[in-house]
């Protein structure tokens, strides 16, 4: 699995939102300019996260982003999941959006070597991701 832009983007704009849970609103240049993120590529992310119902915005002087949900009640794995889609790395494998391969020769047979070892690899993914919140991630806490 490759992080893509968009979720490194997004997490580090959630990361800002985090810091800033309870205490102010954060406009989108603020976020950008302390993330050093392109503030057209961060409004297309802020949209697709308030659309998902973890952030809202509300406009005016005191206007800017805030998160709807407690930090302690995001996962990175939703995060990633709404912003790239699944974390498998084959549709076969995926727990969210599974698809069925077309040209795979072990389709009709009852195991896939490549399927067991992918599985394993998207568990490994979703153990780690699902269990770190906003609230780790802000706090800089390991898990292990």
């Amino acid at each position: 699995m490759k992080l893509s832009k968009k979720s490194e983007y997004g997490l580090r704009a959630l990361l800002e939102l985090t810091l800033a849970h309870g205490h102010a609103t954060l406009q989108r240049h603020e976020i950008a300019d302390r993330q050093h993120i392109p503030v057209e590529f961060l409004e297309q992310i802020l949209l697709m996260l308030k659309r998902a119902g973890l952030i809202a915005s509300r406009r005016g002087i005191k206007g800017g982003y805030t998160l709807i949900k407690q930090p302690r009640e995001i996962s990175l794995s939703q995060v990633i999941r709404i912003l790239d889609g699944p974390l498998a790395p084959i549709g076969c494998v995926s727990k969210t959006a599974y698809q069925k391969c077309s040209e795979c020769p072990y389709t009709d047979k009852p195991q896939c070597p490549v399927q067991h070892v992918m599985g394993t690899v998207r568990d490994a993914i979703a153990g780690i991701l699902d269990h770190y919140t906003l609230a780790d991630f802000a706090s800089g806490s390991r898990k292990g």
